[in-house]
């Protein structure tokens, strides 16, 4: 019996099935309790052990979802408004491509013993890795066991100079220095001359290319880059909060508009401007990036930076499965374009 069989009895799609034996949090648990039933009704089990015991492929990809500076939690990569639809996308396609998803968070440097023994014990044919931090000690111990991966949102030069750029590894990037010089432009357009950030991590890739798009326009226009202005978010929402209540209490200038490095960090600061009295376009713009789901909720409606979710989850497995086969020939990078969605967040500075 195939996990095809399975769904057909139990009503639900071929995803769903793969959720629940993978131990998917996001299922509903009437729908869990009636897929386990027909699974041990039919005596069901899937067969990726033996395969990989037998030395054939798994059909299962690794998905590591690299969140460090967060605390640990076991649903928090299902409620994080960066983790959750690229959870989604990828267990959806790989299930669509026949493969199975192992899910696994990684908060801490002892956490990525997990990734080494998902390979370790051929529980996994390839994995992808996305995040906000990586480490690139494990990346070169991957690499050099020939290990399949794909790894989201990571400094291709930094590869290239560790030499791990190998048949077996696949990048994908947005163009995050790209779509911050747009959302720059565009406040500087609207007459804004005094513009802060609210930085990410500066460990990260994101982060770094976020803010040296942001201070290489303020540059090319000869706007000051004002220390004061210049935020420490670090992607948290709780930091970036914080990091804005001390601003106004600092007694420091306030800027006219804030760039901030992620959506959850502008909302955060949207709030701390709305409990000091601060009104959101009219005495400030904020622009985020990312365009969550919620970015269009909130009120003001948030001006954001689109992310290609959807585009880059699928070329993931896609290249990882490409890999995995044999069909990849060579090192590999693929980097999507973004694009400024304009809300209500922002508006021309007065004269």
């Amino acid at each position: 019996m195939r996990s095809e069989d399975i769904a057909k009895l139990a009503g639900v799609s071929r995803s769903t099935v793969s959720r629940v034996i993978n131990n998917y949090p996001n299922v509903p648990e009437a729908t869990r309790a009636k897929v386990l039933e027909v699974i041990e009704r039919h005596h069901y089990e899937p067969n990726s052990f033996a395969r990989a015991l037998a030395g054939k492929r798994t059909d299962t990809i690794g998905l590591f979802a690299i969140s460090m500076n967060e605390k640990e939690n076991a649903r928090r990569i299902y409620q994080n408004s960066y983790f959750a639809p690229i959870v989604d996308l990828v267990v959806d396609t790989a299930n669509a491509r026949g493969f199975y998803v192992l899910i696994h968070t990684v908060y801490s440097r002892n956490d990525f013993q997990k990734v080494k023994q998902a390979f370790q014990q051929k529980r996994i044919d390839g994995g992808i890795l996305v995040g906000t931090q990586k480490d690139i000690e494990l990346v070169r111990e991957m690499v050099g066991q020939g290990a399949p991966l794909v790894l989201i949102d990571y400094d291709i030069a930094e590869i290239t100079a560790e030499r791990l750029d190998k048949h077996h590894l696949a990048i994908i990037n947005s163009n995050d220095y790209e779509g911050t010089v747009e959302a720059m432009e565009y406040l500087i357009g609207l007459g804004h001359r005094h513009i802060g950030i609210i930085q990410g991590r500066m460990n990260t890739y994101s982060g770094r290319e976020r803010y040296m798009a942001y201070e290489d326009t303020l540059r090319k226009h000869d706007l000051p880059i004002v220390k004061s202005s210049i935020l420490q978010g670090d992607f948290l929402k709780e930091q970036a909060y914080a990091a804005v209540m001390d601003l106004l209490d600092s007694g420091e200038e306030l800027p006219t508009a804030l760039f901030s490095s992620n959506d959850d960090m502008a909302i955060s600061a949207m709030e701390a401007f709305a409990e000091r009295g601060i009104s959101v376009p009219d005495d400030l713009s904020i622009i985020g990036f990312d365009d969550v789901q919620l970015a269009s909720r909130v009120h003001p409606k948030l001006t954001s930076v689109s992310l290609p979710i959807e585009e880059m989850s699928k070329a993931a497995v896609d290249l990882i499965i490409r890999i995995c086969s044999g069909e990849q020939t060579g090192f590999s990078t693929l980097s999507f374009p973004t694009r400024l969605v304009t809300r209500d967040s922002c508006r021309p500075l007065a004269p």
